[in-house]
């Protein structure tokens, strides 16, 4: 298992399929983990589960949470926050 971070940024209030509520214009972090496929001549991973860290970094929220969503859904927001 590897898990991969970075920091997304979204210029606009936005709002995901798994997320009750909209979020926040800001800086989140994106945790992905991933998953080695065995069996292959060359190492591959697979995704296993992506979570958006809430609230946004530049919050003065001490309390994080982590919650999962879904990575296309998360991409399909930062491409819409993006032509907006």
């Amino acid at each position: 298992m590897r898990t991969t971070e970075k920091e997304i940024t979204f210029h606009r209030p936005f709002r995901l399929e798994s997320l009750v509520e909209p979020q926040e214009a800001g800086t989140y972090r994106l945790i992905v983990d991933e998953e080695l496929i065995a069996g292959l001549s060359f190492p591959a991973y697979k995704r296993v589960a992506t979570h958006l860290e809430i609230p946004r970094l530049s919050s003065s929220s001490i309390v994080r949470q982590r919650l999962q969503v879904s990575y296309d859904d998360v991409h399909r927001a930062l491409a819409l926050d993006a032509k907006a």
